[in-house]
């Protein structure tokens, strides 16, 4: 994990974000704290995840939801080397 994101203050941020309740309580706070693009952007880096998990093709994706080869690369860099994040989430949301 990149020790130069672990801060006070990101740790604020994940508790905030760890104490919303709902969806709608989601987009409220989301929508104070990003940029519409940037909710979009992150948004789109997850259903990357998602569609590479499903085994679909860098062309499938890009084709499907817009995402650029180099955000397809960058995402499926992160399943194959990153933290388990994306996998973390998936798998969790998989079993509800």
């Amino acid at each position: 994990m990149n020790k130069k994101i672990r801060t006070e203050a990101v740790d604020q941020l994940f508790d905030a974000i760890l104490s919303l309740q709902d969806r709608e309580e989601c987009y409220a706070f989301f929508e104070d704290v990003c940029t519409i693009n940037e909710i979009l952007s992150l948004s789109q880096r997850y259903e990357v995840a998602r569609m590479l998990r499903e085994k679909r093709t860098y062309l499938d994706i890009a084709e499907k939801i817009g995402a650029s080869t180099a955000t397809i690369s960058r995402v499926n860099r992160s399943l194959n080397y990153g933290n388990d994040g994306y996998d973390m989430v998936l798998n969790r949301l998989k079993e509800d």
